[in-house]
């Protein structure tokens, strides 16, 4: 159980801290125009999208993002209708820290982390901020690191090989774990990062990996509806349209999630890298899907929900 637990719980802590330092420093550089970017930058769905596709690559977290709009439209700075583009936008955005994570730079991890450090004794703020990200991204390579230890143990134990490793599990396992997990770690990242080391250890199956990211965008839905509770109307519209667009992309891909396994594989043969391609796909898609629908949604969510 301890080959487990502990470099679970070690490469957890590493990669949460990793990405919190890596959002302390990011927003340190770009935190005082974040607000002023979403209240002047999305008065359309498609330069919300934009616009919450950028923010969410410079902070790294689509929770984040959503968090910040919800507290923006209680504010009455943001209309919830802009809200819409905005949430499309961190779907995509997200899918950029994969996609780094893809890049497999664990090499880098301790001299990214020791760099970072050292540039921490520099005055200016600005320098000391970007020190604070580099040593953030360290921890979060280390943090995968430590995780992917647990990938070999994990594969013998009675869960898994229930859940996730029988030929006739379902992909309904999958999203199921990826759904409660994510809401559990708040961090659809490291859901994905642990995915992705269990892929490169060939334990999962495409499909089931898949799988298991799909349920993690469902899951990082929680912590907009947390941080809507006591809100306004238009906070839980938010809130409630980030759930309905992530739940409606799953099903709508949930059907053709050996298709996607399909595709990627011709695009690379690195399985982390398929991972990381088959989450971009499925964000990208649906979120220009749902574009279109923007101004519909938002008047079906105003109506069904209300104060």
């Amino acid at each position: 159980m301890l080959t487990l637990a502990f470099p679970l719980l070690a490469g957890l802590g590493l990669f949460m801290g990793g990405m919190h330092l890596m959002r302390l420093g990011l927003f340190a550089l770009a935190g005082k125009s974040l607000q002023g970017w979403l209240t002047r930058f999305t008065k359309t769905p498609t330069r919300g999208l934009i616009t919450g596709t950028i923010v969410t690559m410079i902070i790294q977290s689509s929770s984040a993002v959503a968090i910040v709009t919800i507290g923006l439209v209680n504010a009455n700075l943001l209309s919830f209708p802009q809200t819409v583009g905005i949430i499309l936008g961190t779907n995509i955005g997200t899918t950029f820290t994969t996609q780094l994570i893809a890049l497999n730079p664990q090499k880098w991890a301790l001299p990214m982390f020791l760099i970072g450090c050292s540039i921490l004794w520099f005055r200016s703020p600005i320098i000391r901020a970007i020190g604070i990200s580099i040593s953030g991204f360290g921890c979060v390579f280390l943090g995968i690191q430590m995780m992917q230890m647990i990938a070999v143990p994990l594969q013998h134990t009675p869960f898994f090989l229930s859940m996730l490793a029988r030929p006739e599990a379902s992909y309904f396992n999958g999203i199921f774990i990826g759904t409660i997990f994510t809401a559990l770690l708040h961090s659809s990242s490291a859901v994905t990062a642990i995915t992705m080391g269990f892929m490169n250890e060939n334990i999962l199956s495409l499909g089931m990996g898949i799988a298991i990211i799909l349920g993690s965008n469902i899951g990082t839905c929680i912590t907009a509806v947390l941080a809507a509770i006591g809100g306004n109307a238009a906070a839980k519209q938010v809130a409630w349209v980030h759930v309905f667009l992530n739940i409606a992309g799953v099903l709508l891909f949930l059907p053709f999630i050996s298709q996607l396994g399909t595709l990627v594989s011709l695009l690379t043969s690195d399985p982390a890298v398929q991972i990381a391609h088959a989450q971009t796909l499925f964000n990208v898609i649906c979120s220009l899907l749902a574009l279109p629908f923007a101004h519909p949604i938002a008047k079906a969510a105003q109506f069904f929900i209300k104060k």
